[in-house]
């Protein structure tokens, strides 16, 4: 539970080669969470930019954690909350991300409800339109559904989509199975009750185990339309090695929560939306087909290698 006089929260900030992205989300934390008490923590995964020179020259005051290897998002979030002063919740952000005034009280407040574990804001991107973040949980009609007619087709219809892309569902103060991870106010009961995020990951599908995880234990996550935030967002749909990686591992979530028949059909369902794009000549298909049919690099631990060099690995590809 949150502390009646005003819950404590950590701001943890993944970093990976971002120090062109700092000044600007540090710019607005203070409006952001104004009304709040508050202490920042940042989390450097080895960038080579001047990252972690340039985060002790903007927030002398912060918490500054040096992992001293690119160890992925969900990594960088667990050394974030171990390095963390006391809190009640902690606020995860990618470095990319804007808050908007007052976008921290309305998640705060949601948190007070009872059940509620994580709570995330309305997102933009950064020519302010709206990002359809709210997600349900993968099954095999959806994944079906988005080989044949396309994800954002299929989840303007309820029961046929996990993507949430009816914009008038998000105007609307809702619980959702998940949601995309660039922002997500936790409390620190929900975090501990779970256990951490899952660093096999590395980057993608971190977010809905985490968020799938809580709700088996009876943490809700809610969408409160009140709180907004920008999101310039990453380029893992234009990458291939980063859009290879997206596959894998919703194919390896999905196996995890699943027997192993449905998990087969659930495998063949996504080769097959690859397939049909590879057709098209898209070569962000074409790599990830080529991955999910090598047995080999299907079983290969996700990391850095596994994207390789060509590749900016930045957490803000989330």
């Amino acid at each position: 539970m949150l502390a009646d006089e005003g819950p404590v929260i950590s701001v943890v900030v993944i970093m990976y080669n971002s120090a062109a992205l700092l000044a600007d989300l540090l710019d607005s934390l203070p409006g952001g969470l104004r009304g709040l008490r508050w202490n920042l923590v940042l989390v450097d995964n080895a960038s080579t930019d001047g990252s972690v020179e340039v985060a002790r020259q903007l927030a002398p005051e912060a918490t500054l954690v040096t992992t001293g290897r690119n160890g992925g998002y969900a990594a960088g979030i667990n050394a974030g909350v171990r390095a963390a002063p006391d809190h009640d919740a902690v606020l995860i952000l990618n470095p990319d991300v804007r808050l908007t005034d007052g976008c921290g009280a309305e998640l705060v407040a949601v948190l007070r409800s009872p059940g509620v574990g994580i709570a995330v804001p309305r997102i933009v991107d950064g020519k302010g339109r709206l990002t359809y973040s709210m997600r349900r949980e993968p099954t095999l009609l959806y994944a079906l559904a988005d080989a044949t007619v396309g994800a954002e087709r299929a989840g303007r219809v309820p029961w046929l989509g996990e993507v949430v892309a009816d914009p008038r569902q998000y105007e609307r103060l809702q619980t959702t199975d998940w949601s995309e991870g660039s922002v997500m106010l936790v409390t620190s009961e929900c975090m501990t009750a779970v256990g951490g995020w899952d660093e096999s990951f590395f980057l993608y599908s971190e977010e809905t185990d985490f968020a799938l995880r809580a709700g088996d234990l009876g943490y809700r996550t809610v969408y409160v339309p009140t709180a907004s935030a920008i999101h310039l967002a990453g380029g893992s749909a234009t990458d291939p090695a980063l859009w290879s990686l997206v596959v894998k591992n919703r194919v390896r979530l999905y196996r995890r929560r699943h027997p192993l028949l449905p998990s087969l059909v659930f495998y063949a369902a996504v080769v097959g939306r690859e397939a049909t794009r590879a057709l098209l000549g898209r070569e962000t298909n074409r790599a990830a087909l080529r991955l999910l049919l090598s047995p080999s690099r299907m079983r290969e631990r996700c990391g850095p290698w596994s994207i390789g060099p060509s590749s900016e690995i930045d957490i803000a590809a989330e």
